[in-house]
């Protein structure tokens, strides 16, 4: 999903996301993991909500996505931010061209569960591990079976307000731990409204699944929590699961 229009009218519909909430895990992290991290890239950054958050803490980030109006977004936020984000289209199962390497990579906002395959999940982490410097960390959060199952599968969600009014329902996919979402808005543009039609695909793993992956692509996962509760592991009612792994050195690899 390449968000296209939607990029335009996303914030208006996340207004109320946990985006300082994201901000505060990731600079909890850093600070009990990589305490002297100063390059971050930001995957999956969307409307650069996040990367402009964290470029406010002294960190030189770079935020990147494969939308490119997503991008446009992000970057008209900058001058009203103070902050300076370098902000790029690349697609996460590739990332490259990168001179230097980065302390953190982040992927927040369970960007990881478009991803459709195994392999493109797989593609990431190893693309990711050639971004990061010596120790380097991987941050990033996915949704966890609970949600997709009980939260997500089946259910039908709608707001109205004055400018924007929505109707969301999902349903299972074919493929296990899958979701479909079918999404449409109505934007007031003047005296009429506009219509967007959205179909996003989600798909998530167990976190012995995660784990795994992440081990063979030379992490170590040094926490796991649930619902940006920093100090506890998840639980079976977490809707949110956070990941935190960091690259081994070479002397650590098999």
């Amino acid at each position: 999903m390449i968000y296209q229009g939607f990029a335009y009218i996303y914030d208006q519909l996340m207004k109320d996301a946990p985006y300082d909430e994201w901000a505060a895990f990731i600079n909890k992290a850093i600070s009990v993991y990589n305490s002297d991290a100063k390059r971050l890239i930001d995957v999956g950054c969307g409307t650069g909500e996040i990367a402009i958050r964290l470029a406010k803490q002294q960190l030189n980030v770079t935020g990147v996505d494969l939308s490119e109006d997503m991008l446009s977004v992000a970057q008209a936020k900058l001058a009203q931010n103070n902050v300076n984000v370098f902000f790029l289209q690349q697609d996460m199962r590739e990332l490259a061209g990168f001179e230097e390497k980065f302390d953190v990579v982040t992927i927040c906002c369970d960007s990881l569960n478009y991803l459709e395959t195994e392999d493109d999940i797989k593609a990431t982490f190893r693309a990711v591990f050639q971004l990061l410097g010596s120790r380097g960390l991987l941050l990033f959060d996915v949704h966890s079976l609970y949600k997709i199952h009980h939260i997500f599968a089946g259910a039908t969600f709608a707001d109205q307000d004055e400018d924007i009014s929505f109707i969301w329902s999902s349903y299972a996919s074919e493929e296990p731990n899958s979701v479909e979402h079918d999404m449409t808005f109505f934007v007031k543009r003047n005296e009429w409204y506009e219509r967007f039609d959205e179909l996003h695909y989600q798909r998530t793993y167990p976190i012995e699944t995660y784990i795994s992956w992440l081990e063979n692509a030379s992490f170590e996962v040094v926490k796991v929590c649930g619902d940006f509760d920093f100090e506890n592991p998840p639980t079976s009612t977490s809707e949110r699961i956070f990941f935190i792994a960091r690259k081994k050195n070479e002397g650590e690899l098999l």
